[in-house]
C-alpha cells in the first residue's frame, strides 16, 4: 500500500468528520435531547462553514485555471508569432494554413512559398499515417540557404478522418554549418607525389649542357600548372617532387584532364625521348602521412601502367586519367640484373617453389612458367607449376610435354599445390598480378613469399605485400622478362627445346608476329632463345588453322559491325570449339581491313562473356575494357563479364566505347 493510500485512510477528508459528528449528535439526542440541541447548532455551523469554504475554493481553483490557460494560450500565440524558427501549418493537400513571420521572410514572394509547401508535402504524404503524429526530416535549398525541415501531425479535432490532420512543419536553418562544413572539405589537405618517367633514358638522350635547361622547363611547367593552388611544391629528389594543396583545386584540375600530362610533351631541347610525367594522388585521408602513403600507392600504380598517368587514391577506390600513349621501352638492364640476382636468392632461401600463372593460361603464361621452372631447378629446388585443366591456347605445348619424363608430376591442381604449400614456400606468380585473375587465388593466403612477374598495365586491384615484383609495362609479353632473367643468372643454365619453344612462342603471340610492342630488347630476347636453339618452324606449326577455323574466323570478321567508323564489334558463334581462342585470332584479323583502328570480338564460355580487344595504338582498348572489369595493354585487352547475355554484353561494349570516345573530345 502506497503512502496516498494510508494518507486517505489516517487523514480523511472533512465530510467523514461531519458524518461522525452527527452520528454522535444523533446518540446524544436519544440519550438527552436536550442536551443535544448544541451539538445540532455547531453541526449546522460546521455544515455551512464547510459548503462555503469547498465553493470559494473551488471558484479560486477555477479562476486560476482560466487565468493560467488563458496566460499559456497567449504565450503559446506569442511564442508560435514570434518563434525564431520558420513555422508553417498546411493541410494534407498542400493548402497553407498559417504560417509566422520568420517562414515569411525566407522567401521572396507568396507563389514561391505556396509551391514550395506543397511541394514538400507531396513528397511526404506516402509516408503519411493515422497515428498521432509522425516524424519529418528532409533537407530542401530554399534561395541559395540550407534548411533541414523538420515536423508532425497534428489533429485539429478528435475525428479519426485524415482530412482532420494538419502538418506542422519547422524549418532549421543549416546554411551556416554547410558552409564551415564546405569550407572544411574545400581546405583539407592533398598530397601529390609527381614523378618524370624514365628520367636516366631521358638524360642520357641530351647533351650535357641542354640538361640542366630540360630540368629547368620541366620545373617552370609544373610551378606554372600547380601555382594558381597556392600549394606547397617541392623537389626531393633528382626527379621526384612533392605537391601539397587545397582539395577545392582538384576538381578543377580532373575537368582539366590534368593538362599537365600533354603540356609537358612539348618540350623539345633535342630529347629523343619525349618528356612525360606520373603523378599520384592521396585525398580524404585522416592525416597528411596517410595521403602521402596513398599518394605512393597512386604513383606505383600509375608507373605500373607505363608511366603517363595520374592515379588518384580515395580511401580504397583508385581514379585514372592519362594514358593514352603507348608505354616507352626501357633499354637499361640495371633492373632485370637486380631482379634476377634477387630471384635467385629468394630460391635459395626458400624449401620449395611453386609457379603460377592466370587463369585460362595462354601460351605467355605458360612459356613463363617454364621458363622459371627452369630457373628453379637449376637451382636444385623442389618445384611445381600450378594449372588446374588445359585449353586450346596451350593443349600443343602440353602434349609435348607429357611425353617428356622430366615434366612427370611437375603439374599440379590447386587441391595438390594446397598441400603443399607453407608459410616459407616460395609463389612466383607469372603473367598477372590480380589475385583474382590466378589459377588459384587461395595459395596467395598459405604463404609470406610471394614473387610477381608482369608485363600488364597495373590495376587497382593488384599482390600487395609481394616480397619481389619485376612488373614492367613496355615489355612485350612476361616470355620477354623471364629470358631476360635466365640471362643474368650465373649459371649456364640450358633450356629444353620444349622451354625454348614456349618461351618464343610467348613472344610471338603478345607481339603478333614481331609487330606490337616490339623493342630492342624484345629482338635481344627472341636472339637469346634462338641461340639456345629454338626451332622457329616448330613455333609456327603450333599456331596454324585448320580450314574449318580459318572458315568461322572468316565469317566473324564478315560479321562485324562498325562503330564510330573504325572501331569494329563482333561475335563468335556459341556452338564452336576453343571460342576464346577463335575469337581473339578473329581481333587480330579485323585489325588487318583498311579503316579500322580498333576490334573487339564476344565469345561466350562456361557461362561468361569473354571479350577480345585489339587497336593499332590510336584507341586504348585497355582504358574501354577496364570500365567492364577487364584490363590488359593500350593495344591487347580482355574482359569477362558475368551473368549477362551476349547481346547485353555488346551493349555494355558500346557504352564503354562511347563513354572513352567522348572523353577524348572533351581534352
Amino acid at each position: 500500500m502506497d503512502n496516498k493510500k494510508l494518507s486517505r485512510i489516517f487523514i480523511p477528508k472533512a465530510g467523514f468528520y461531519l458524518w461522525v459528528i452527527l452520528f454522535l449528535v444523533v446518540i446524544i439526542t436519544i440519550l438527552n435531547p436536550l442536551v443535544a440541541v448544541p451539538g445540532y447548532v455547531l453541526f449546522i455551523f460546521l455544515v455551512i462553514y464547510n459548503y462555503k469554504s469547498n465553493h470559494i475554493r473551488t471558484r479560486e481553483i477555477t479562476k486560476y485555471i482560466e487565468t493560467l490557460t488563458f496566460n499559456i494560450d497567449c504565450a503559446s500565440k506569442e511564442t508560435l508569432l514570434n518563434f525564431p524558427m520558420p513555422l508553417v501549418l498546411a493541410e494534407l493537400d498542400g493548402t497553407t494554413v498559417w504560417y509566422n513571420s520568420s517562414f515569411k521572410g525566407i522567401f521572396d514572394d507568396d507563389n514561391f512559398l505556396q509551391r514550395t509547401v506543397s511541394n514538400l508535402i507531396s513528397e511526404i504524404r506516402p509516408q503519411l499515417t493515422e497515428g498521432d503524429s509522425i516524424n519529418i526530416s528532409k533537407d530542401v535549398t530554399i534561395n541559395n540557404r540550407y534548411y533541414s525541415v523538420l515536423g508532425n501531425l497534428v489533429k485539429v479535432d478528435d475525428s479519426n478522418d485524415k482530412e482532420s490532420v494538419i502538418v506542422m512543419l519547422y524549418f532549421v536553418d543549416n546554411t551556416e554549418l554547410i558552409n564551415e562544413k564546405q569550407k572544411f572539405e574545400d581546405n583539407k589537405n592533398t598530397v601529390s607525389v609527381i614523378v618524370i618517367d624514365n628520367y636516366d633514358d631521358l638524360m642520357q638522350s641530351l647533351e650535357d649542357s641542354k640538361r640542366p635547361q630540360i630540368m629547368a622547363e620541366i620545373e617552370k611547367k609544373i610551378v606554372n600548372w600547380m601555382g594558381y593552388t597556392g600549394g606547397i611544391l617541392k623537389k626531393f629528389e633528382r626527379d621526384k617532387y612533392l605537391c601539397i594543396y587545397a582539395f577545392k583545386y582538384l576538381k578543377d584540375l580532373e575537368e582539366k584532364k590534368f593538362e599537365i600530362l600533354e603540356t609537358v610533351k612539348e618540350i623539345n631541347l633535342g630529347n629523343k625521348i619525349p618528356v612525360t610525367l606520373s603523378i599520384g594522388m592521396g585525398i580524404n585521408a585522416p592525416t597528411i602521412q596517410e595521403n602521402l602513403q596513398n599518394a605512393y600507392a597512386g604513383i606505383d600504380i600509375a608507373l605500373g601502367r607505363g608511366g603517363d598517368h595520374v592515379v588518384i587514391k580515395d580511401g580504397d577506390n583508385f581514379r585514372f586519367f592519362g594514358g593514352r600513349n603507348r608505354e616507352l621501352e626501357k633499354r637499361t638492364r640495371v633492373k632485370a640484373r637486380v631482379i634476377a640476382y634477387a630471384l635467385r636468392g629468394l630460391i635459395d632461401q626458400a624449401p620449395s617453389v611453386l609457379i603460377m600463372g592466370h587463369e585460362n593460361a595462354d601460351i605467355d603464361s605458360l612459356g613463363a612458367a617454364l621458363g622459371i621452372y627452369r630457373i628453379v631447378k637449376s637451382r636444385d629446388k623442389r618445384v611445381n607449376i600450378v594449372l588446374n585443366h588445359s585449353n586450346a591456347n596451350i593443349d600443343s605445348i602440353l602434349s609435348k610435354l607429357a611425353k617428356e619424363p622430366e615434366y612427370t608430376n611437375v603439374f599440379v591442381g590447386t587441391n595438390e599445390a594446397l598441400d603443399l604449400i607453407t608459410k616459407k614456400t616460395l609463389l612466383i606468380v607469372v603473367d598477372t598480378h590480380r589475385p583474382g585473375f590466378t589459377e588459384a587465388p587461395e595459395l596467395l593466403k598459405m604463404t609470406d613469399q610471394v614473387v610477381v612477374i608482369d608485363h600488364h598495365r597495373r590495376g587497382a586491384d593488384y599482390i600487395q605485400d609481394a616480397v619481389l615484383s619485376y612488373q614492367e609495362t613496355y615489355a612485350s609479353s612476361t616470355c620477354e622478362l623471364v629470358t631476360e632473367l635466365l640471362q643474368y643468372l650465373e649459371e649456364k643454365i640450358r633450356l629444353t627445346s620444349i622451354e625454348t619453344e614456349a618461351l618464343y612462342a610467348g613472344i610471338v603471340v603478345d607481339t603478333k608476329n614481331f609487330i606490337f610492342k616490339t623493342g630492342v630488347r624484345t629482338f635481344e630476347a627472341a636472339s637469346y632463345l634462338r641461340r639456345q636453339g629454338v626451332d622457329t618452324v616448330s613455333v609456327k606449326q603450333l599456331f596454324q588453322n585448320d580450314l574449318k577455323t580459318y572458315i568461322t574466323i572468316s565469317n566473324i570478321v564478315k560479321e562485324a559491325e562498325v562503330v564510330y567508323d573504325n572501331i569494329a564489334i563482333s561475335i563468335c558463334p556459341t556452338n564452336i570449339k576453343n571460342a576464346q581462342l577463335i575469337a581473339a585470332q578473329a581481333a587480330d584479323q579485323l585489325l588487318s581491313l583498311s579503316g579500322l583502328i580498333a576490334a573487339f570480338v564476344l565469345s561466350y564460355h562456361e557461362g561468361q562473356v569473354i571479350i577480345s580487344g585489339r587497336s593499332l595504338g590510336e584507341i586504348n582498348v585497355q582504358m574501354i575494357l577496364e570500365k567492364l572489369g577487364g584490363g590488359g595493354h593500350l593495344t591487347v585487352a580482355g574482359a569477362q563479364i558475368e551473368n549477362v547475355t551476349i547481346q547485353e554484353a555488346k551493349e555494355s561494349l558500346k557504352t564503354a566505347i562511347f563513354e572513352y570516345i567522348d572523353s577524348l573530345n572533351k581534352e
